[in-house]
Order: structure tokens, then sequence, then C-alpha cells
């Protein structure tokens, strides 16, 4: 595990920072088996050997994106909020930075996301995203006496990862017709009903 404290060399984060944007210009163009490392060091302008500085592998180098990008979707909803005090309301806030993060960053999350071939990062968000709802129904399971609740926590919390992750895919899809205010507020209004 690595310092927080420690900084990483600017060098070291803009060579990622080529291979990530060169990684998903070729998975805009071929799928992911198709990706060699040859292709993607020549596509980020580098030397294929400085690509195995940094990762093992191509799947090595997505798991490691994978990482990033779930640290960073945990700032985005942990940012100007409380986020477990979030995660237990029906404040729309948190989604809407979440959108907000994902529409500026749409190329990415678009490819990752919707690619049938590569799951981890869809796999990944709904994990993160089952997370904050269990917190959320956990919260509502010690607010209400316990026999109120009629749905299972595991069902509540599987149903509202995958609901959320799938309208942010499709939301992608359609090249976001919605403003991420205006989604968060749509599906917001969802799930108060």
């Amino acid at each position: 595990m690595t310092n927080p404290n420690e900084r990483t060399d600017p060098r070291v984060l803009r060579t990622r920072q080529f291979l990530k944007e060169a990684l998903i210009e070729l998975m805009e163009e071929m799928s992911i088996e198709k990706i060699t490392v040859n292709r993607l060091a020549q596509r980020a302008q580098i030397n294929r050997v400085t690509f195995y500085l940094h990762y093992r592998d191509i799947p090595d180098m997505l798991e490691k994106m994978a990482d990033d990008m779930a640290e960073e979707v945990l700032e985005v909803v942990r940012e100007d909020t409380d986020f477990m005090e979030a995660a237990q309301q029906e404040k729309w806030p948190m989604l809407e930075h979440l959108l907000v993060h994902i529409a500026e960053n749409a190329k990415f999350y678009k490819i990752v996301l919707t690619s049938r071939k590569s799951t981890i990062f869809t796999d990944r968000l709904f994990k993160l995203m089952a997370d904050i709802i269990s917190a959320r129904v956990e919260s509502r399971v010690t607010a209400h006496d316990a026999s109120e609740v009629t749905v299972q926590k595991d069902i509540a919390v599987w149903y509202g990862s995958a609901a959320l992750i799938g309208t942010i895919i499709a939301w992608l899809r359609e090249d976001m017709p919605y403003t991420p205010q205006y989604l968060a507020k749509q599906i917001t209004s969802l799930r108060a009903n």
C-alpha cells in the first residue's frame, strides 16, 4: 500500500494518462482482446518497455484504472456533503455530483461502462453503489421499526444499484440528453415513489 502523503512523480502521472487516453481511443476502435501492448504503446507514443514499468499487462492496467475510477467516484460523492448523511437521506446532491463527474469524463465512462467485453468497470461501480445504497437501507432499518421493513436488504441493494447503473449507462449511450442535475432529480423522484 502506498503512503498517501507520498507524491507521485509528475512524469509517471503523465505517462499513465497517455496510456489511459490511448487505451480509451483503442477501445473505441476495437474490442479489448485485439488491443496489444505494442499497439497501446505506439498509440501513447511511448516505448513498449515503459508500459511494463507501470503495468504487468493490459488486464493489470484495466484493474488499476478501475481502482482509480472507484477512488475518483468516492471522492466525488463525498465532496461538498457528508457521505453517510447524504446516503441516509432522500437528497440528490450526492447523485448530482456523481452525474456531473461522469458527464465531465463522458468519453471514458461511455467506453468503459458500455463495453460488453470488459465488465471490470461496471462491476467495480456496482460494488461501490451497492455499498452506498446499503448504508442508506441500513439507516432506514434503524430509523424505522424492523417489522415495518418489507423488502430484504440485499434485494433492495441489488435493485437500487442495478437501476442506478443501468440508468447511467443508458444516459451515456444516448449521449446524455439530460443534464446531470435534471437526471439526479428524476432518479430521486423515482426512488421517492
